[in-house]
This record gives structure tokens, sequence and C-alpha cells, in this order.
């Protein structure tokens, strides 16, 4: 039945329900007299029913066509909202599942749940700090984005910078090595704190790092999480290498130190990657662009006023 109906057969249906004349429904659908005459006449066919009768006033409904009349608005207009795309922008009803490391959640998350609650108030967000794999899960639809120092995006997949980081170090306020000159000769001689990684996450690489310059603590405390890591750096004399955007949220909250490491370190990329599938929906771009707000500290006027969204390669 339903593939046997024209969709233009309900716009007509809906202009002569309203104004219960067919001259006057041509003239508004633009359409000429005869062309709705023979719409109504297939319309009657589709449902069975008169739908509109002669009175002495002009025509009149049936109750079938009363019935039609209560419900083709809002048929029509989930239609032409399909079509158009016209989704209510940031006022979705549903979860959002994001791939972050912890200590990026630490970054991002209290700047941008603010945002987020302006205008998405029943808008769920769920993070996972496990970075593996996350391409697959994107594809898949298993997560909606994933944040973290992924330095390509392959084929099918979308990259967007969201800043650019230096590493720092972390030590309690009271440390000894703080009474010292801050040397290579002195970093080499503290103990480490490490996150542990099955990924080439920043921590991963920055190991590599030291461990190339021959810097490498050989025996460091392994901890699931940067938090546990402060915690333990602040009772012990541990120094733990971190982001400096991480080091200074984690300051901010605990007695703690704030060195820059005595030999040059790669910068500390953080990128936002999504799958194509997602790339053209209005819902999914709008928060792709609170999330940049939030990230850079722009307005959201700003971090819109970007020429390009993301490239496909980065």
């Amino acid at each position: 039945m339903l593939a046997s109906i024209d969709l233009n057969m309900l716009s007509a249906l809906e202009a002569l329900l309203e104004h219960r004349n067919v001259t006057h429904a041509a003239r508004h659908l633009g359409l000429s007299q005869p062309s709705i005459s023979r719409a109504l006449t297939r319309l009657r066919g589709i449902f069975n029913d008169d739908l509109l009768v002669r009175g002495s006033r002009g025509m009149i409904p049936t109750p079938h066509a009363e019935r039609l009349a209560q419900l083709l608005p809002a048929v029509l207009d989930s239609i032409r909202g399909m079509v158009n795309r016209r989704f209510a922008q940031g006022e979705w009803r549903s979860t959002v599942r994001m791939a972050m490391p912890d200590h990026q959640a630490l970054v991002l998350l209290p700047p941008l749940l603010p945002l987020l609650r302006e205008r998405p108030p029943n808008l769920g967000i769920v993070t996972n700090s496990i970075l593996a794999g996350a391409l697959r899960r994107l594809e898949q639809g298993e997560i909606d984005l994933a944040v973290g120092q992924i330095g390509t995006a392959p084929q099918g997949y979308f990259r967007r910078r969201l800043y650019i980081d230096r590493f720092a170090c972390l030590l309690r306020n009271d440390h000894p090595a703080l009474s010292q000159e801050w040397t290579i000769d002195t970093f080499a001689a503290l103990r480490h704190a490490t996150i542990a990684s099955d990924t080439k996450d920043g921590f991963r690489r920055v190991n590599d790092e030291l461990a190339k310059l021959g810097l490498q603590d050989r025996d460091p405390v392994l901890v699931s999480n940067v938090l546990t890591a402060a915690l333990a750096i602040m009772v012990t004399d541990l120094v733990l290498v971190v982001p400096r955007r991480v080091a200074t949220k984690i300051a901010a909250l605990l007695p703690l130190a704030i060195v820059d490491p005595p030999m040059d370190l790669t910068p500390y990329e953080v990128a936002l990657i999504w799958h194509e599938r997602c790339h053209r929906d209005p819902d999914h771009r709008w928060l792709r662009h609170e999330i940049a707000a939030a990230a850079t500290g722009r307005s959201r006027q700003q971090a819109r006023g970007q020429s390009n969204d993301a490239s496909p390669r980065q």
C-alpha cells in the first residue's frame, strides 16, 4: 500500500483539507486546477473515501478526512524534517560515547560539560579511557568520538587538532630536588611514576623518548591513571612527567610543583577523531564545535568560524 503512495499526494491532500477548494489548493501549491482535481480523484481511491464532498458553501470534509487533517501536519513535518535535515541541533535525547584517556577527560570535561548543559539537558556523556581499537569502534558505532594523541586519520575518518601541549614534571612541593640545580643528572637520579598504557599515547611516547636519552627509570612505579600517580608523588620522592595542561589541573588540587623537563621532549598534540558516517550529521557537527571550544578556551563563535571542521588526513 505505501509503495503506491506518492508523497506529493499528501501535500495535495494537506492543501485541499486546508482550503477546501480545488482552485485555491492549486494556487497554494503552484499547480494547475486540473492536476489537483486528478490528485483528489487518486486520493479518494487511496483512502477509499470521498474525503471532500460538495456543500452549499463549498467542499465539506468527510469524518475520515477530518481525522486525516489531525494526523497529516505531524506526518508531513516529520517527512520534511527528514528530507531537509532540519533537526534541532544540540537537543539530543540520547547518549554520546567518547573514548578518551583519563588525563584528557580531566582537561576536557570541566570546560565542556557547562557548555553542553546550556542547550541539551537530556544529553548523556559516557567516556571510556581505552583508546585501543578506537577506529574500529568508531566505524561500528560503539563510540561516537575519540580524543587523544591520534596521529593520522585513515581513509573514511576525519581528524581535528584540538591543541598542542608540552610536557612538564610534577613533584611534591617540598621535594629535595627542588632545592638543587634542576639538571638532567638531577632528573635522571629520580624514580618515576609511570602511567600504564597499551597504546602509543603521550605517556608511552615520552617514556620511549626518555629511554632513547638514557633517562628512563628502569624500575618505575607503574599506576593505572594520572590521579593515582599524583597522589603517590604527593607523599613520595617520585616524579611524574605529564602534559602541562594536566599538570596545571592537578597542581591546582594538590600540593605539587610544576617544573619543566631539563631536556627537549616532542610536543604533545591532542586530536579529535570521528568516522565519516557521522561527518555531516548536524548534531554531531554541533558537538564537535563545542568540544573544540572547550579545548581551546575560545568562544563558540570563534570555534564555529573555522573554515574547515576537519580534514581526512593531517
